[in-house]
């Protein structure tokens, strides 16, 4: 069994692991690459192996990094199943309808200022692309409601474990028959954390795991207690009322936003800020928030104990307002402050959020809240780095804005949390470290080397092949 690691390898985006097995072509992911523009189109319009070799793909979540290459692969002629979550499969269509949205609206931007000879933006992919990824998609429940494996073929089945990162975040365990061996492999996907705030904590795999293939996003470092993070978005909500200036979030529609909307909430109905205007920018924040309600059934105690018993919904306060019109939100540009705005993306690549920045970086009563992990070369990166002036729809702005960064909100494991799952398996006997950047991973190595100094890691180079 070979596995090739063709995205979020020593990076954080683009996630794609090929298991290939007697002539069988296993798909774990097709995420879309996010970064330098130029790049990021090369990479995500060519695919890194031939899509009609594919036999099946299995899909962890629905956030654009681990699905939004799925419309390329459809067109480059795969044929097979996407199996997946039915959470996963609802809110990827959101994902995947709103990704080729957002390429068309920024094509058209920035086409109309081009210089002369300039070459025109293409969208690698469009609408009608991705309703043909639909019919592809084969929901699969988590394990622990149906007690089923699923079957790929007589040598290949698979269950799906609760990873706890977002709505429908799924851990999956493999079992491949070779050459009268089975050998067992597992896939974190995306990991949550312990005792977020609505999501059930990660589910610990029963079976030995042979190899197991796990994300370290945050493997050099341990988030501070939620309560902290609170406390800091206590302080630059009243920093905000006090200089009535502007808050602009950048949050994943999935996932992020409907965690800061959860704990506002909370900390409106504790009396703990006063009331000020939020606006939650992002047609697909909404879509994909009215899907919650079905899966009341993966969230944890915590919903039940400060909304679900009451009948209440964390996801409907009185100052809030869902903003769907491109009017609305452009109109959101001559609303004095105190509000706050959330808009996607999260790591500030695309988006209604780059024309809140746009609009608003440059006041110093602003302030910028980076709720969540940037990846390297996105502008959110270089926002948090301090780098001014920086490029807006290929424009320079000066970062006059404050900068404030609340990683406590970040939906995945820290470096405990990954510890303390990994000694939870049994058997292990290899590891490869994935989406992630360099510095992290090495980091991470190093204290899991102290723990099993026997135990072989691996940091995977993209392209790299390994055979277990």
């Amino acid at each position: 069994m070979k596995i090739n690691f063709l995205g979020a390898a020593q990076n954080v985006t683009g996630s794609k692991h090929l298991i290939q097995t007697q002539g069988y072509n296993l798909l774990l992911d097709c995420g879309l690459y996010q970064g330098r523009r130029d790049e990021s189109n090369r990479l995500n319009s060519t695919l890194p192996f031939e899509a009609t070799e594919i036999n099946a793909a299995i899909l962890s979540h629905a956030h654009l990094d681990h699905c939004g290459t799925l419309p390329i692969l459809v067109k480059n002629g795969f044929k097979g199943k996407i199996c997946c979550t039915p959470a996963t499969a609802e809110i990827a269509r959101y994902i995947l309808l709103d990704s080729a949205e957002i390429q068309k609206q920024d094509c058209e931007y920035l086409n109309r200022h081009l210089n002369p000879g300039d070459k025109e933006f293409i969208p690698i992919y469009t609408p009608e692309d991705v309703q043909k990824v639909l019919e592809h998609f084969e929901t699969v429940d988590y394990f622990r409601q149906t007690n089923k494996w699923t079957e790929l073929n007589e040598n290949i089945r698979f269950k799906l474990y609760d990873a706890g990162h977002i709505l429908g975040s799924a851990i999956i365990f493999l079992e491949i028959k070779e050459n009268g061996l089975t050998k067992t492999l597992a896939f974190t996907g995306d990991m949550g954390r312990e005792y977020s705030p609505l999501l059930r904590s990660p589910e610990y795999i029963a079976e030995d795991t042979e190899t197991l293939i796990t994300e370290c996003t945050y493997g050099d470092r341990n988030h501070k207690p939620l309560s902290d993070a609170t406390s800091d978005f206590k302080d630059v909500i009243d920093t905000a009322i006090k200089n009535k200036g502007k808050i602009i979030v950048p949050a994943f529609s999935l996932g992020r936003t409907q965690d800061i909307i959860y704990i506002l909430h909370k900390l409106l109905d504790e009396k703990l800020i006063p009331s000020l205007p939020i606006y939650i920018d992002s047609p697909l924040a909404e879509n994909i928030t009215e899907i919650f309600p079905k899966y009341i059934k993966d969230f944890n105690d915590n919903f039940w104990k400060d909304f679900g018993s009451r009948g209440d919904s964390p996801f409907l306060l009185k100052n809030l307002t869902y903003v769907r019109s491109q009017e609305k939100s452009k109109a959101l540009n001559n609303k004095p402050g105190p509000l706050m705005i959330i808009s996607a993306s999260g790591m500030c690549e695309g988006g209604r959020v780059l024309h809140h920045l746009k609009n608003n970086i440059e006041n110093p009563q602003n302030i910028i809240l980076l709720a969540g992990y940037q990846a390297e070369n996105t502008l959110g990166r270089k926002i948090l780095e301090g780098q001014s002036p920086v490029k807006i729809f290929g424009k320079n702005y000066d970062v006059r804005a404050q900068v404030k960064v609340l990683n406590e909100f970040s939906a995945h494991a820290d470096q405990n949390d990954l510890l303390s799952y990994i000694s939870h398996i049994k058997n292990l006997q290899r590891i490869f470290l994935v989406h992630t950047e360099l510095p992290q991973s090495t980091a991470f190595k190093n204290i899991l080397e102290k723990s099993y100094p026997s135990l072989p890691i691996e940091i995977p180079a993209m392209g790299s092949i390994f055979e277990v």
